[in-house]
């Protein structure tokens, strides 16, 4: 039996270690692709550490009461398996989509939405490993032009930012947008806000590296959370008006209770990092006086991935200033260390087979 190495986590006993494996044999309508780069993502870290475990785990995950990590996937297809399209044969270049619909509710039987979609990485296993199984209707082909890092972490570390943008949020070009927090998905955040037309906009983070990137990255003001003064910075740089989109990438209470504070009239918090912790709003009276509304999101659909491969591959987006390092798979758990900790100030590891 052929072998593999895999990051692997213990969900009884939240423990993660690089494993050997058997490599999977890919099923009706599957792929095994080998994986070429994975990202590491601040949700693993929640993994590890217990903070969110798997909705609808499928039935070999639940089994094992363990799971392979990594939904930010990219590599080639190795093999396929009975009954898959034409179009995807050995040797192509894929991008694979961060879940996929369970095919068993009563939403996919009507062929509307998913009531219980699967992620991978948590519900299923992902690509911290040197091959990974994807249904063929998680697959995009992508262009030869576009490196597998750079591919890789569109999933999520790009897809969910640009969904709570352009959906979510429905940002329009003039908004005053508020980012906070300025890593892994608030830094692409604020280059997808400045892409749309968003201004000002107004980056939001503790950590004075961040907001130098920000900075960097296209936002007009970077702000420390903490400093005396903050409101009425905020004020200045939205010319009075206040935040008209504010987007919690941080998942942070602290930050949602700030930019709830900060919205201006009809303004909207799209709620993007995820967190257990419950939402408060200080001053209900005045967040109803103003027709202020808070919007849940997560991920992002097959179609803004697409469109985000369409635009890296067009020149919109540069991607390659958010690899902050590539780690060897066998190193999984020191790249697990450094996002948790920060160290470095990284938007993403990326893990390398």
């Amino acid at each position: 039996m052929k072998t593999m190495l895999a990051g692997r986590l213990r969900l009884d006993t939240r423990t993660f270690a690089v494993e050997e494996v058997p490599v999977p044999t890919p099923g009706p309508g599957e792929v095994l692709v080998e994986v070429r780069a994975a990202g590491v993502c601040l949700s693993d870290v929640h993994l590890i550490d217990g903070s969110i475990g798997p909705a609808f785990p499928v039935d070999s995950v639940a089994a094992a009461r363990a799971v392979t990590l990594g939904h930010e996937v990219a590599g080639v297809i190795h093999a396929v398996g009975p009954g898959v399209a034409g179009e995807w044969v050995p040797g192509t270049r894929v991008v694979l989509q961060a879940g996929q619909a369970c095919g068993a509710c009563g939403g996919c039987l009507r062929r509307t939405a998913c009531r219980q979609p699967l992620t991978r990485g948590v519900d299923y296993d992902g690509g911290w490993a040197q091959y990974a199984l994807a249904r063929e209707d998680t697959l995009l082909a992508i262009p030869d032009d576009l490196p597998f890092d750079q591919a890789a972490i569109i999933p999520d570390a790009v897809s969910t930012p640009y969904a709570a943008i352009v959906e979510t949020g429905a940002v329009r070009p003039a908004q005053a947008v508020g980012i906070w927090g300025a890593g892994g998905l608030g830094a692409h955040g604020v280059r997808l806000a400045r892409m749309v037309g968003a201004a000002p906009i107004i980056a939001v983070d503790p950590l004075p590296t961040a907001r130098e990137r920000a900075l960097a990255f296209g936002a007009d003001f970077a702000l420390d959370p903490t400093a005396d003064g903050f409101a009425e910075a905020v004020a200045e740089a939205t010319a009075g008006r206040g935040i008209d989109v504010a987007f919690d990438f941080a998942g942070v209470p602290a930050a949602r209770a700030q930019a709830v504070a900060a919205l201006g009239a009809g303004g909207v918090l799209v709620l993007a990092g995820l967190t257990p912790e419950p939402i408060v709003v200080g001053d209900s009276t005045g967040f109803c006086f103003q027709g202020s509304q808070i919007r849940g999101h997560y991920g992002s659909g097959f179609e803004h991935v697409e469109q985000l491969i369409g635009l890296t591959s067009a020149g919109r987006i540069d991607l390659a200033p958010s690899i902050t390092a590539h780690v060897p798979l066998v190193d999984a758990a020191d790249a697990v260390h450094r996002l948790e900790k920060k160290i470095g100030d990284p938007i993403r590891f990326v893990l390398t087979p």
